[in-house]
């Protein structure tokens, strides 16, 4: 009887008065080692309460208050040399942008619900559209003001007039309407996944049609592509005030990251698929601030001497 055990599903429950008949246990169940009974399945999620959701939850908070604080400073030294060649205003848009995105990794934890799983997909995708498309505002602004200005005035006016920041509502405009085509085709739903962990039943988003989810990122990737291209042709402009080559590595790892959550997210199930694309949302928001920000908060804070307006035309003279 041992032998003929193994050649059933966990699921399958042997009838103890006839060796020669069995039974299925429902869904939501699943049998014990003897094949006698069957047992209910514990109903799981990337809960708050579990050692990896305090981990990413506590990475996100962490994160979010690093990124206020970047904003605190750089609000009250905006009349510095080093904010305003830096463009405040575009600044400010990325800083809340990636305040925001690391806020909306918390979306993911908890138990999963419909409006939770619309939510979840949506304000990721419009949220980094917005963050993305200020970095490549910021890249175009940089090679306008260090290469375009000067042979005509025609240039110099676009740049004057903020013609980059059209960049942004342009871009997050265009994923928007890419969104709505996801929630009008397939929206994601909650899903009741009750076959990847013998007893268990893992409750996780699904994300409906995978064509739009894969248009959503591929766009992201595109833009990031395009700010990063645009940042490595600045790459020698002079040092003192020039983003070029910080923008150019925030993108290359923001690039790396999502290359590499393609092949691990498709390889893992259940909790682990939700971490790994919550991992992917810190560390890639991360790499934006780290790159950008803290090479310019350094400056503000401890080398003030940097921070000067003389030391700027120096450094940049021909």
């Amino acid at each position: 009887m041992t032998s003929r055990k193994k050649n059933y599903t966990d699921n399958i429950l042997f009838s103890i008065s006839d060796l020669d008949q069995c039974v299925m246990c429902p869904d939501d169940q699943y049998a014990n080692v003897e094949r006698s009974h069957c047992f209910p399945k514990a109903v799981t999620f990337l809960a708050y309460a579990d050692p990896l959701g305090v981990a990413l939850a506590c990475m996100a908070l962490g994160l979010s208050a690093l990124t206020a604080l970047l904003l605190g400073i750089f609000v009250k030294y905006q009349h510095t040399p080093i904010a305003k060649a830096n463009n405040c205003t575009l600044s400010y848009i990325l800083l809340v942008s990636l305040f925001l995105c690391f806020l909306c990794s918390l979306l993911f934890l908890g138990h999963p619900t419909t409006a939770r799983c619309l939510l979840q997909q949506i304000t990721f995708g419009i949220l980094f559209t917005v963050a993305v498309s200020s970095v490549l505002a910021k890249t175009i602004t940089v090679l306008l003001a260090f290469h375009l200005t000067a042979p005509g005035r025609r240039v110099k006016g676009l740049l004057l007039s903020g013609t980059p920041k059209v960049i942004i509502p342009i871009c997050s405009i265009f994923q928007l309407i890419l969104c709505g085509f996801w929630l009008g085709m397939s929206p994601p739903f909650v899903e009741r996944d009750a076959h990847s962990e013998h007893g268990h039943i893992i409750i996780v988003c699904n994300k409906g049609s995978i064509t739009a989810f894969y248009c959503v990122l591929g766009y992201l990737g595109c833009l990031a592509i395009a700010s990063f291209i645009v940042a490595f042709l600045g790459r020698n402009l002079p040092d003192t005030f020039n983003e070029a080559k910080f923008l150019t590595f925030s993108m290359l790892v923001f690039c790396s990251v999502w290359l590499t959550f393609l092949p691990v997210y498709h390889s893992t199930k259940g909790k682990i698929m939700v971490a790994v694309e919550v991992f992917s949302i810190l560390a890639s928001s991360a790499g934006l601030l780290g790159c950008i920000f803290i090479p310019k908060c350094y400056i503000i804070l401890l080398r003030p001497d940097r921070n000067i307006l003389q030391k700027f035309k120096s450094t940049n003279q021909p």
